[in-house]
């Protein structure tokens, strides 16, 4: 389990044999309600957390790296286990293999990285009232105007590392 008392963040897959500890506070946390995402993740959304993929550590295993289609067309490259394929992370085609989108859901402590904004809400499913205060995006944003500066710096370190 994660300590509370750091900026680490346990997660693994489903079966146990992929085990990673993230070590920085998310970037920006997206709840994307986009169908690609309805449809990789089985459910209504997938919480993606962006870190710099130099913070996160693997503890026990190495993921596949598997390629999927998006909706952009550019498509994206998942970090699944090799055994139980839960997908752990993903990279897009924007930030490359330099930020990681963790699958929030794949954290010992998922709460511990709650969402900064709902994205893609154009396709969210109609049963599902947002009522939680953050704010909501017929698709995607402006990061310069919607993320901190803090992150938007640490973003454009990270790709040009």
């Amino acid at each position: 389990m994660s300590n509370k008392q750091t900026d680490d963040y346990d997660g693994g897959c489903a079966c146990g044999a992929v085990r990673y500890r993230v070590t920085v506070k998310p970037m920006f946390v997206n709840c994307c309600h986009c169908r690609w995402c309805q449809r990789e993740s089985g459910s209504a959304f997938a919480l993606n957390a962006m870190v710099e993929t130099s913070r996160v550590v693997l503890l026990k295993g190495k993921p596949d790296m598997v390629k999927a289609p998006s909706e952009s067309g550019a498509g994206q490259v998942f970090a699944r286990c090799p055994d139980c394929r839960v997908a752990l992370w993903s990279h897009y085609r924007s930030a490359g293999d330099k930020v990681a989108f963790i699958r929030v859901g794949s954290l010992d402590e998922p709460d511990r990285m709650p969402p900064d904004a709902h994205i893609y809400i154009e396709s969210k499913q109609p049963w599902l009232n947002i009522s939680d205060g953050l704010p909501v995006f017929e698709r995607y944003y402006d990061r310069s105007t919607t993320w901190p500066a803090e992150s938007v710096a640490r973003r454009q370190a990270a790709i040009e590392s």
